[in-house]
């Protein structure tokens, strides 16, 4: 196993962490026998790291079980989260915080973040409840070690929640797909030069990265692993590609893969043993174009992220909207739904494609030459239905309460 480390933290990170959000289930429960194993062979195999959430169901429960074994806590880092966006006063922080605790059997936690900030505006909202004071307090009494936040918004506000606060860590969903959406590379450069860790998430894309990829880009791949073969190397799996391209990044400190099957943490590990940094050769890279050519090929709108659109008059967070309407379409209604109302309609000032008024500033900027306008529309037509005016509608209790 390799570790990297940043200026913000003293101890090193293994460079694959293990996302506990997907752990093995049966009958609808987590198997914690299989998870036992998995989460064993990883920690003997290297992986320090082990992220879990409060929202996660039974995930919280299954790691404090395994931890309170063998002395493995002493072995492992922690990381957790505060789902900020159920809490109306601090009360809710406190009573939470205590919760995971309790699920974890520790008095401490490694890394805490707050979950899922989508905007800048998500989190003025915790200031306004008086957050930083309850983060200090608990890294004064030692419950907390470090503090970092998980983002999931737009490119925009990213920066200023990073220079917002002595953030310690941060989190970021990436992958060679999702170079220019959220934070994106961009994200990534500017954390790490700050001097902040960052932990990635998300690096297959859900499992499509892995398991869903339309024929040219498997083409790609398949013709790279074949000039791997006779060269006499090993080939690479589909999700061994995505993971590669990540680990080729030094400001990358550490990538969670949520494994559920031994086949995969065996080869995840593996691969993080050997991966090096700035190690991608120009062919290689060449690949990864191919493929992205390829899924792009796919998508209803040809939105690279870019940005280039941005800022929309209309307060419209356009490569947001685009790539959630495509993941409708490409992964299934389910993920582009959950995409499109967590990052336009649960955020204090509503960025959704219905407040577009064609004005048009934006085509006159895409390097693409998107009919943006008009797109708007097809978004606003597929994404905003009756379940996505109800919650846009009685999102306003969360940020008054």
């Amino acid at each position: 196993m390799q570790y990297r480390s940043a200026q913000h933290i003293e101890e090193e990170l293994s460079l694959l962490g293990f996302g506990c959000m997907r752990f093995s289930r049966k009958m609808g429960f987590i198997d914690q026998e299989k998870v036992e194993e998995q989460l064993q062979y990883a920690l003997d195999q290297g992986i320090n790291y082990f992220d879990t959430a409060y929202i996660y169901p039974g995930s919280e429960e299954a790691v404090g079980k395994f931890a309170s074994k063998n002395n493995n806590r002493e072995k492992m880092l922690i990381a957790s989260k505060m789902p900020h966006y159920m809490c109306k006063n601090l009360a809710d922080f406190d009573r939470i915080f205590q919760d995971e605790l309790k699920r974890l059997q520790t008095d401490y936690i490694d890394y805490y973040l707050m979950h899922m900030i989508t905007s800048y505006d998500a989190w003025q909202r915790c200031i306004d409840l008086g957050v930083i004071d309850w983060i200090r307090q608990k890294k004064e009494s030692g419950v907390i070690k470090r503090i970092g936040f998980s983002y999931h918004g737009g490119r925009e506000d990213f920066p200023r929640i990073v220079d917002s606060f002595d953030w310690e860590f941060c989190q970021i969903q990436l992958n060679y797909l999702d170079a220019g959406s959220q934070a994106g590379l961009d994200g990534l450069f500017y954390a790490a030069s700050k001097g902040l860790p960052v932990i990635i998430m998300e690096p297959l894309r859900g499992g499509r990265l892995a398991n869903d990829l339309p024929d040219g880009a498997k083409r790609a791949f398949k013709e790279a692993n074949e000039k791997r073969v006779a060269a006499g190397l090993e080939p690479y799996s589909m999700a061994s590609w995505a993971l590669r391209w990540l680990y080729d990044l030094p400001e990358v400190t550490c990538v969670l893969s949520g494994m559920n099957e031994m086949v995969q943490v065996v080869e995840n590990c593996k691969l993080a043993g050997e991966a090096q940094a700035n190690s991608l050769t120009q062919d290689e890279h060449a690949v990864y174009d191919k493929a992205i050519a390829a899924i792009r090929e796919k998508e209803k709108i040809p939105c690279t992220g870019c940005g280039y659109c941005m800022p929309c008059p209309k307060g419209i967070d356009i490569p947001t909207c685009f790539r959630a309407y495509n993941t409708k379409f490409g992964e299934g209604w389910m993920a582009g739904t959950m995409s499109y109302i967590q990052n336009t309609a649960l955020v204090q000032e509503p960025k959704n494609a219905g407040l577009c008024i064609k004005c048009g500033k934006c085509a006159k900027h895409c390097p693409q030459h998107i009919d943006i306008p008009s797109q708007m529309s097809a978004v606003e037509k597929a994404m905003e239905g009756p379940l996505y005016k109800l919650i846009k509608r009685f999102k306003g209790l969360v940020w008054k309460a």
